[in-house]
């Protein structure tokens, strides 16, 4: 039988959460929300995932306070306003889609916040232009042309914690049943872990110890809350010399093991535009191999896998748990169900879409109506 499609539980305080196969819809950015709140994008967008044939989807970067936010348009969780709108959305795109469960990446973006939408050039807004002050471990700006952040008070963190498990009740309460916290691709607690974007002079910069201390701190806050699978997205390298790396990652993935984590999402890079990536497909898996030899977390690898029999291949090979698939289900939204076709798997989907299989295809529908969980 394929691995793939083979049931895997993931652990957590109050029970194991089943899912029906090793697939994960990876947080995608949609930069569509108002004022925080999910919209009618947010409904049609989820209710595709949902119908995906995936085992676990994951909301994008969901940010835990307003001047968090990457974008103006990001999705945010912040407030009764934001979560009304995260749960009334979620829960009618649930209606129309069989049972999946759900994760949300909770994140804060330190100095990368106040950007404009990628597809407006990304760059940092002025206050003018809809933008604010940035917070960030040091005084030390993601591009030497921006606006330096402001280097972020004792009771500034403390505030970030705090919002972290405001969030996390808030996702807790809407029947969000997993929750990622986003320690990757040069956001605020990964800037916090790595040496290029924190210089601090106090407990919480210098040393390996003291960079790690805040993530941890904030993980710690979170898991003494939210008894649900509780994870952590990492980038396993900032692919410049000097800069975070491998060995840190996996000292601070056993930490992370030592304190009652449920998972480890391994990616790499978003901290430096010195970054030096020689990309092709799959090229993040030997970190996540790596990651998961160290501290034996059950492990989601993820980046450019695009093809069924390569995901299977990288299970096979015991380099990961989980296979995170992102862009290419954009691209292809039933990823999953020509992965089930070619992998002699089966996958749920509305009964609305039964008939709709070729041939060769035929037989890979377990049949699971829809709003039944």
């Amino acid at each position: 039988m394929s691995l793939l499609f083979t049931p895997f539980d993931l652990p957590a305080p109050r029970g194991a959460l089943p899912l029906t196969n090793r697939i994960v819809i990876a947080p995608m950015c949609q930069y569509s929300a108002m004022n925080g709140e999910a919209t009618d994008w947010h409904l049609a967008h989820w209710t595709s995932l949902l119908n995906s044939g995936a085992g676990l989807m994951t909301i994008e970067a969901t940010a835990v306070t307003a001047d968090g936010r990457i974008t103006p348009a990001c999705l945010g969780l912040w407030d009764e306003r934001t979560e009304q709108a995260l749960a009334s959305t979620l829960q009618r795109a649930r209606q129309l889609a069989p049972p999946m469960p759900v994760c949300i990446q909770l994140a804060h973006a330190g100095r990368k916040a106040s950007s404009a939408a990628p597809w407006h050039g990304g760059q940092q807004l002025a206050p003018a232009q809809g933008g604010w002050q940035a917070l960030a471990p040091s005084t030390l700006a993601q591009l030497p042309t921006e606006t330096p952040p402001t280097a972020m008070t004792l009771a500034q963190m403390q505030q970030v914690r705090e919002a972290f498990v405001a969030a996390a009740q808030r996702a807790g309460r809407i029947g969000i049943d997993a929750i990622e916290l986003h320690g990757a691709h040069g956001y605020l607690l990964h800037q916090f872990l790595s040496p290029l974007a924190n210089q601090r002079t106090d407990d919480y910069g210098g040393s390996l110890e003291n960079r790690m201390r805040f993530p941890l701190e904030v993980f710690a806050a979170v898991r003494a809350m939210f008894d649900g699978p509780l994870g952590v997205r990492v980038s396993a390298t900032d692919w410049v010399e000097g800069g975070w790396d491998l060995p840190q990652t996996t000292e601070f993935s056993r930490r992370l093991r030592a304190m009652g984590c449920n998972f480890v999402h391994v990616s790499t890079a978003g901290v430096s535009p010195q970054q030096k990536i020689t990309i092709g497909p799959g090229y993040q898996v030997p970190h996540a191999s790596e990651v998961r030899k160290a501290c034996g977390l059950p492990t989601t690898a993820v980046g450019l896998i695009t093809d069924p029999r390569q995901a299977e291949d990288i299970l096979q090979a015991g380099d990961a748990d989980l296979i995170a698939i992102a862009r290419a289900l954009l691209y292809k939204p039933r990823w999953p169900w020509e992965a089930a076709a070619a992998l002699s798997g089966q996958v749920q989907a509305s009964e609305q879409y039964w008939r709709c299989m070729p041939r060769e295809a035929q037989g890979i529908f377990g049949q699971v109506r829809i709003g039944q969980r």
